[in-house]
């Protein structure tokens, strides 16, 4: 299981009730993403995943009324609909649960070109580039000269800071609390949503960069078309411009099935990872990572990450694109009485920001 975050634990404040609901947060994101999902997590057996929405919304309650301080059985739920604080624990409890899953859950869907750093409100990632150059070696005389010409190193650095996102959703109070409607599906939806529009917005940076690298036939790092012999000398390129640290080779599922060797002498039997998954785990000793599809929402049924373009990345030396999730989700939500239909609008805020900020020398494979 997960670690909860600096923030989550600082929220739940020695309250293990507290702690244990984010804990099942975690464990009922990770079933539920390895139901609906091809990749599998660790979670807790024992329970179905229907069983553990139930009881995670049960504990939900129970913290909504302790936070609240109310207690639910004194009087008809109705009562507590427009309970200003109980709309205030409801929110910023499922605040804390999307911060319990959300910063694991966009590492593992750009960790391998990415560096995420979870900040305080207010505060500025501030990250060091070094330099990839090494130092000139000059001929000269047998102890003929003193020195040669002097060379120094200078380490760069460079300033990230989050900007801030909205998210408004519908809900009603009392279907809540009374059970009519689940608040962790309502967290993981909340959570998603968040989750893709990082992962959109990180995609975009990565992507920019690549395809402005130049296409130069003898230093040029972008290629048309795949072939091994081309990949291999792409994986050289970046490798020692890298300080020798072994690449990896990225791209989306239908990319990397496009990924053989030149010479079309091979077969694959029905166990093999080219069945098993769709692409080959390694090519000429360099290993082949998926980057998990996003849906484009804005255009059904169309997916967003391109499927035409691999990439070749050093991620032992530094990651690419470097990522700061600022704070805590926050959420401001209106009276229960304040609209015609007995609904609240609830609106999160989340801030991130993605940059390419590295000396980390990557490639790109057009198909």
């Amino acid at each position: 299981m997960a670690k909860l975050p600096s923030n989550v634990l600082q929220f739940a404040a020695g309250d293990n009730d507290l702690k244990n609901l984010f804990v099942e947060m975690q464990d009922y994101w990770n079933h539920y993403r390895s139901e609906n999902g091809t990749k599998k997590f660790a979670y807790e057996g024992g329970l179905s995943l229907v069983e553990k929405e139930n009881q995670l919304n049960d504990h939900l309650i129970r913290e909504i009324g302790k936070r609240a301080n109310v207690d639910f059985t004194s009087a008809p739920i109705e009562q507590f609909m427009n309970h200003p604080m109980v709309a205030w624990a409801a929110n910023m409890i499922v605040g804390q649960l999307i911060d319990a899953v959300l910063p694991d859950t966009i590492i593992d869907s750009i960790g391998a070109y990415s560096e995420v750093r979870v900040l305080g409100l207010g505060e500025s990632g501030v990250f060091d580039i070094n330099s990839r150059d090494l130092f000139p070696v000059s001929r000269s005389g047998r102890l003929g000269m003193r020195e040669a010409e002097m060379h120094k190193g200078f380490q760069g650095q460079v300033v990230l800071n989050p900007e801030f996102r909205t998210m408004t959703v519908s809900s009603s109070l009392f279907r809540v609390l009374t059970g009519q409607e689940s608040l962790a599906s309502f967290a993981v939806k909340a959570m998603r949503s968040l989750e893709t529009e990082m992962t959109k917005d990180v995609y975009d940076v990565f992507a920019a960069a690549m395809l402005a690298l130049s296409t130069t036939a003898t230093t040029g790092l972008r290629e048309t078309g795949f072939t091994q012999a081309g990949m291999l000398k792409l994986a050289d390129k970046v490798s020692s411009f890298n300080g020798g640290a072994a690449p990896i080779l990225l791209g989306t599922r239908v990319a990397l099935g496009q990924v053989f060797p030149d010479d079309a002498n091979y077969r694959y039997d029905i166990e093999s990872p080219m069945v098993k998954l769709g692409y080959v785990r390694q090519i000429s000793g360099i290993t082949c990572i998926e980057m998990p599809q996003v849906a484009n929402w804005s255009s059904p049924f169309a997916t967003y990450l391109a499927t035409d373009k691999l990439y070749l990345v050093a991620p032992g030396v530094d990651k690419i694109v470097k990522v700061v999730i600022g704070g805590s989700t926050m959420s401001n939500t209106p009276g229960a009485f304040d609209t015609a239909t007995l609904t609240q609008n609830t609106t999160f805020y989340k801030g991130w920001k993605a940059a390419v900020l590295t000396s980390a020398v990557g490639g790109c494979i057009t198909l």
